[in-house]
């Protein structure tokens, strides 16, 4: 493994932002993964972990303490299960099943910055797909029992955008993931998500060719600053910077009373409550794309991201959350979630 003292770790995420870890360590190996987590462990030493750094927002002070950089590889394919190393580049990995071997089921989540190891832990999702939906293990460090672990899909306790794993998040150290994938004849899975739909003129459950599927999330996502270019500020962002509300039946009547006659995006969630659209209380709110006059603004492409227009710092854009969030909260009653995982910091 690589260490190195009083490290930027601005570099290492998608932002470009955040102050020094007093000390780096960069795994290559789930042993030396293993051997950094035991070592920072034996002497209570603060351990931050990350991966592609894409869903991060780090404080301008920095970390006072070990960054665990996970940069293992390693994948294999046996005929539709797919396991990845928890350090491989998900978008590259994604691109390879679908464009090497026409297998669906994670062909939605094309372009999506960052880390395998990190789909679990966010259940990453996008255009009507989640990992949740093919994970069948993941293979883990328990630093509680102080043992490696597999769990079961029914044990990380998935639900919208949040995990075992980040309810617990000093506990687990992914390793692994192992997905089971399907092979419909170089098909996609059906198509959940209006936007795609209406790209290819199919109805809502149809299909299309998985790779053409493929094709048009990363259209969709570049459209609106979502695939990484380091040339384009739009996409010094942590993707999504809230999470959609879901609010329970007696939410949603109070939402709807502040309407005015406005029709809001509504999705069916569980428990008989309804997700709405943060992009679109954003906008209704009175905060277009664009907005902001500072090195922190939202993106000219999509109202959903934040973004760093190169001389931001952690507070630049903090300040800008605060204010799209009680921008928010005074026109529709709804308290907006971050979705990135605060260090240092908090909204």
């Amino acid at each position: 493994m690589h260490v190195t003292e009083n490290a930027p770790l601005a570099p290492l995420t998608t932002l470009r932002l955040g102050g020094p870890a007093r000390r780096l360590v960069t795994a290559h190996t789930d042993q030396e993964v293993i051997a950094a987590v035991q070592a920072a462990d034996a002497v209570g030493e603060p351990l931050l972990v990350i991966g592609g750094g894409s869903n991060l927002v780090i404080g301008d002070a920095g970390f006072d303490g070990t960054v665990l950089r996970i940069a293992t590889t390693g994948s294999t394919l046996d005929g539709t299960v797919l396991e990845l190393a928890a350090g491989e580049v998900w978008a590259d990995a994604v691109a390879t099943v679908v464009l090497e071997h026409g297998l669906a089921g994670i062909e939605f989540l094309a372009g999506i910055p960052g880390s395998a190891g990190a789909t679990p832990v966010q259940n990453v999702g996008a255009y009507g797909q989640e990992v949740s939906q093919t994970i069948t293990e993941v293979v883990a460090y328990d630093r509680r029992a102080g043992e490696l672990v597999t769990l079961t899909n029914a044990e990380c306790g998935f639900s919208y955008r949040h995990s075992r794993f980040k309810a617990e998040p000093d506990r687990w150290v992914v390793l692994r993931v192992r997905f089971g994938l399907e092979d419909h004849g170089g098909l996609s899975t059906p198509i959940r998500y209006p936007e795609v739909a209406r790209h290819y003129g199919v109805e809502a459950g149809g299909r299309v060719e998985v790779a053409a599927a493929w094709n048009a999330v990363l259209e969709l996502r570049a459209g609106k600053g979502m695939v990484l270019d380091e040339t384009d500020h739009d996409t010094w962002s942590a993707g999504s910077f809230f999470t959609n509300p879901v609010l329970t039946p007696e939410q949603y009547q109070a939402f709807l009373a502040r309407l005015d006659g406005r029709q809001a995006p509504a999705y069916p969630a569980p428990d008989g409550a309804t997700k709405t659209s943060a992009a679109w209380l954003i906008d209704h709110a009175g905060f277009r794309k664009g907005y902001g006059s500072g090195p922190a603004t939202l993106s000219t492409k999509h109202t959903l991201a934040l973004t760093n227009r190169g001389r931001a710092t952690t507070a630049d854009l903090l300040s800008l959350a605060r204010e799209i969030r009680a921008g928010v909260h005074a026109a529709f009653g709804v308290e907006l979630v971050n979705e990135p995982v605060m260090v240092g910091v908090e909204l």
